[in-house]
């Protein structure tokens, strides 16, 4: 697994990297063309609570409009706490070869954190497939350690949300594997940050091809506020009818983060 040790900052040209370690600099979305450009982002962690559980990878990167990575950044952190075998079993890593290998928690949040502000600053909108997840955990890893957490990230773009506004009534699962595999988008390795990182920005871009997605991003990002609230109120009914979910409660419909 030696792919997954924390790659420099942003590399030379031919990857998106810098020699000196410095960030390269992000070139703006165009705004009537969002998908020309998109960041993606990506967290594999000790589990699915995001306010208790950690950070263990993370890839964070951006795409061109062919979808070929133009800048990318992983890292593979110590989170501090053993690394249930559950979770292992679904990304591979191991406590003792994150303890070995990774690098401080803090440090790779902090990271994290500041590359996607980068993109954020350049209006470039982030990719992160069942955003609230991702971003939530990573809010609550900050505040864990002392980090200024991205406590309202904009502009976001979430294929989960968008496939089911658009194919409301697909038999199915909606997992990243499942969906990308619907719309033709190649995953190669699922449960490492990197390989579903860069598919969800892909399957972002099919997205846009296949419904005209032309809406300026910052609309878009409005749109799936309010297709996230209820899609998860959809969700509850049915959670109820089938006796899943108490009378008395709600799925979370809080969107790009809660």
């Amino acid at each position: 697994m030696d792919h997954l040790q924390p790659l420099p900052l942003w590399d030379d040209e031919e990857d998106g990297l810098r020699a000196d370690g410095a960030s390269a600099p992000v070139p703006a979305a165009t705004p009537a063309s969002w998908a020309e450009a998109v960041g993606v982002f990506d967290l594999e962690t000790t589990g699915v609570d995001v306010t208790t559980d950690r950070i263990v990878t993370a890839h964070v990167g951006l795409l061109g409009p062919d979808g070929v990575a133009l800048h990318s950044q992983s890292w593979l952190a110590d989170p501090g706490v053993e690394i249930p075998e559950g979770a292992t079993a679904v990304h591979g890593i191991t406590t003792a070869y994150a303890r070995a290998h990774g690098r401080p928690v803090a440090h790779v949040v902090a990271e994290v954190i500041e590359a996607l502000r980068e993109l954020f600053a350049a209006g470039v909108p982030v990719v992160a497939y069942n955003a609230p997840y991702d971003f939530s955990l990573l809010k609550h890893e900050a505040l864990r350690h002392g980090i200024r957490p991205i406590v309202d990230p904009a502009p976001v773009i979430d294929p989960l949300v968008l496939d089911k506004a658009h194919d409301r009534y697909r038999k199915g699962k909606r997992t990243l594997e499942a969906v990308a595999a619907h719309y033709a988008v190649p995953l190669v390795g699922a449960h490492d940050a990197a390989a579903d990182a860069i598919a969800a920005g892909r399957l972002a871009q099919a997205l846009a091809r296949r419904y005209d997605l032309t809406a300026p991003v910052h609309e878009l990002h409005t749109q799936q506020i309010g297709w996230a609230r209820t899609q998860a109120e959809s969700l509850t009914e049915y959670f109820i009818r089938i006796g899943r979910l108490d009378p008395t409660d709600a799925l979370d419909g809080s969107w790009p983060i809660r």
